[in-house]
């Protein structure tokens, strides 16, 4: 992967506080990119934010929320961002059964405040609400085509009908659940966005992403990360279920690689489109297995045991994504297995300290970059 078009460039990283967010800030940094952050505050306490000293790592921040119209687009106009990676989003099944509302506020209207805002950036709006180009603009003639961006939704963001395949990037979107179907939502969004002015946009879905830093409820290696601290047996809910499984540097790496070509052809249709970047099927697997594995890895006789709920809120049963247009047309593919994956996911936790948590991060990424695509 050559990713020497950021250096110098211009990065806004919405959701940088999070832990993709503050995993992506940390990796555009070392590749010389001048990054800018918009997020509300770590949603978790600790944060990879927080213990990898993100902040210092940014040339500009706003800690807010990118509903707040006015603010970002005030952000965006002062920063001129080449190229904008949106993450900012309620990202938890669970949480969006709770808190339905603020999950489509954030990652639907959200979605829209942030491509608002660019839209607005690229044709020189002035103060106040954004001044939005007319309808049907195109990118070549030079509005909305200034700045790239690429938007981050999710793997369940397809109608997901419990099939052995994976599905395609041209599967129709859906969602059972609040967060789902508020990803699909904004994938329609997006493409609206896409053809109704001409943007440079794409939008890319990942699997279950883990790695060092994630302290978010409600995810299973995080939360046996929680429990195994304390010496107590982590509960598993759905051991059956198959996630396609991957360290938070694959799909990173994928948003990277397709951000590069969207910097280098602005509005190219082969760029500008949905993208799935998920693991081999070999890092498809049940959850029991993976718990097995993390278990295996933390050592000290770590086991975990079910705590399963019947009356339990709905959470899909088997998703797999096909990666094939990623591979073909992109060139990526996956570098680490699923054991890999876990092997440096939790020999980052059992190490890291607010003295050397940035340090384990770029260790990983350099492992990462070191492995032959």
């Amino acid at each position: 992967m050559n990713f020497d078009i950021y250096r110098g460039k211009r990065v806004l990283v919405t959701g940088h506080t999070g832990f993709k967010g503050s995993w992506l800030a940390i990796w555009l940094h070392q590749l010389g990119a001048k990054v800018y952050g918009y997020s509300l505050p770590p949603p978790t306490k600790p944060s990879n934010y927080a213990l990898a000293g993100v902040k210092a790592l940014l040339a500009g921040e706003v800690i807010g929320d990118v509903c707040d119209r006015k603010r970002l687009a005030a952000a965006v106009r002062r920063w001129k961002p080449d190229i904008v990676f949106h993450l900012a989003a309620q990202p938890l099944v669970r949480l969006s059964y709770q808190e339905p509302y603020a999950t489509f506020e954030a990652n639907v209207l959200g979605t829209a405040s942030v491509l608002d805002a660019v839209r607005a950036g690229d044709a020189g709006g002035g103060r106040g609400a954004p001044a939005l180009p007319a309808l049907g603009a195109s990118c070549r003639a030079g509005v909305g085509g200034k700045t790239a961006v690429v938007c981050i939704t999710t793997d369940k963001c397809y109608e997901n009908k419990e099939q052995a395949k994976g599905y395609r990037e041209t599967d129709p979107f859906g969602g059972y659940d609040p967060y789902s179907a508020s990803k699909g939502a904004a994938e329609i969004l997006i493409a609206s966005y896409r053809r109704s002015f001409g943007m440079n946009l794409a939008s890319v879905r990942a699997g279950n992403v883990i790695g060092g830093g994630d302290w978010a409820k409600d995810r299973i290696i995080p939360d046996m990360v929680k429990a195994l601290k304390k010496g107590q047996k982590p509960g598993v809910r759905n051991p059956k279920a198959v996630r396609p499984w991957q360290h938070v540097l694959e799909p990173l790496s994928g948003y990277l690689a397709l951000g590069a070509k969207m910097l280098a052809e602005p509005c190219s249709a082969t760029w500008c489109s949905g993208w799935n970047f998920g693991p081999e099927r070999t890092g498809e697997d049940d959850v029991g297995h993976v718990a097995d594995l993390v278990a295996r890895a933390w050592g000290d006789g770590a086991a975990w045991e079910f705590t399963g709920d019947p009356k339990a809120v709905h959470e899909a049963n088997l998703l797999r994504l096909d990666i094939a247009k990623a591979k073909k047309t992109l060139g990526w593919k996956p570098r680490w297995s699923l054991e890999d994956a876990i092997a440096h996911t939790i020999g980052w936790y059992k190490r890291a300290t607010r003295k050397n948590a940035r340090a384990l991060c770029l260790a990983d990424i350099g492992a990462y970059e070191g492995v032959r695509s």
